[in-house]
């Protein structure tokens, strides 16, 4: 009988690790198919245009879309757990204006920057609470966030505030030159901000505890990991890099504005899952998250390079999302068959 028991245990366990890899490494061919989209876009605008593979070029690529990769980051820790969080985009334009405001009152910048962030991880932790301890659906909670920020923007100010700061405007200004190639210290913070996402999701227990949520939440509870702490914090972290994309946009702009990040949460949730994170929870990569926002990119920017109305970026990245949704489906299905 013992050895019985200790035969069961042990398929048992060869069947729940062989359940967490394939929930973590379902969404490596959705990624994949994002870095194939990538290439194949790249290669076509080059023939097109034949400029469009560019140094500056492509160094712009990045810093016209650093906020957009910070906050891709945070809803990938939250779309990761099989949630999702609305609220992004208001609180980039809530902590933005709240810098700039700060800063127009003389309050140094070493003291609004730490403000800003705070203050946007204080509303995710709000939408974490409503989450997990008083069983709001998180579409619903972080709508509620979402007007709360918004309306907190408006209550900063109704108009735009200009930033003076020099530390904040050093962001965006500042060019760090390889030949013809460029960063600035807002491209720098972005892609330091995927490298750390990247090592907490992969190489730590909270990580792993991420994913074991999404994967499957009634498992992990009763493995004994921390899943009402772990939901709370994923939308803590994505109100925290809503308060970093405020800095970058700010920083951008060189002003902060109360309607600021209209409608970018969907720009977020779509780069997120172009880049193969699983809607449903449990795979998905950072890396592939910023996948996503490069393609969202050299769209917007082969749109511009063509003339076209800019709202043929949101038809593309439509049809995109659309397609991806079916890839999902079909290998999470065939997944499932496996098991």
């Amino acid at each position: 009988m013992t050895i019985l028991h200790e035969s069961t245990s042990a398929a048992q366990g060869l069947a729940s690790r062989y359940r967490t890899f394939m929930s973590r490494h379902v969404g490596v061919m959705p990624t994949l198919a994002a870095v194939v989209i990538l290439l194949v876009l790249l290669i076509g605008a080059q023939i097109a245009f034949g400029n469009f593979i560019a140094p500056r070029n492509l160094s712009a690529l990045l810093l016209n879309n650093a906020y957009l990769v910070v906050l891709a980051v945070g809803m990938t820790f939250v779309i990761l757990t099989g949630g999702i969080d609305l609220s992004v985009g208001s609180v980039m334009a809530f902590t933005g204006i709240l810098c700039a405001k700060l800063l127009s009152e003389g309050l140094p910048a070493a003291v609004a920057i730490p403000v800003m962030i705070a203050g946007g991880a204080a509303i995710g932790l709000l939408i974490g609470v409503l989450v997990q301890y008083f069983g709001v659906q998180p579409f619903i909670a972080s709508l509620a966030g979402l007007f709360l920020a918004r309306g907190l923007a408006f209550v900063v100010s109704l108009s735009s505030i200009k930033v003076e700061d020099p530390l904040v405007l050093w962001l965006q200004r500042t060019r760090f030159t390889f030949g013809d190639w460029y960063l600035t210290p807002t491209g720098i913070l972005a892609l330091l901000t995927v490298a750390v996402a990247t090592f907490v999701l992969q190489w730590t227990r909270f990580g792993r505890t991420v994913y074991a949520i999404g994967g499957n939440e009634q498992s992990a509870r009763l493995m004994g990991l921390p899943v009402t702490r772990t939901k709370v914090l994923v939308y803590v972290i994505s109100g925290a890099c809503s308060g970093i994309a405020g800095l970058v946009l700010t920083a951008f702009s060189g002003a902060g504005y109360p309607l600021n990040g209209v409608g970018t949460e969907l720009d977020a949730i779509a780069a997120v899952v172009i880049g193969g994170t699983i809607l449903t929870g449990g795979s998905g990569y950072v890396i592939g998250s910023l996948i996503g926002v490069l393609v969202y990119g050299v769209i917007k920017t082969i749109i511009a390079f063509e003339g076209a109305d800019p709202s043929w970026t949101r038809i593309v990245i439509g049809a995109l999302l659309l397609v991806f949704i079916v890839i999902q489906r079909v290998i999470v299905a065939r997944s499932e068959r496996r098991r």
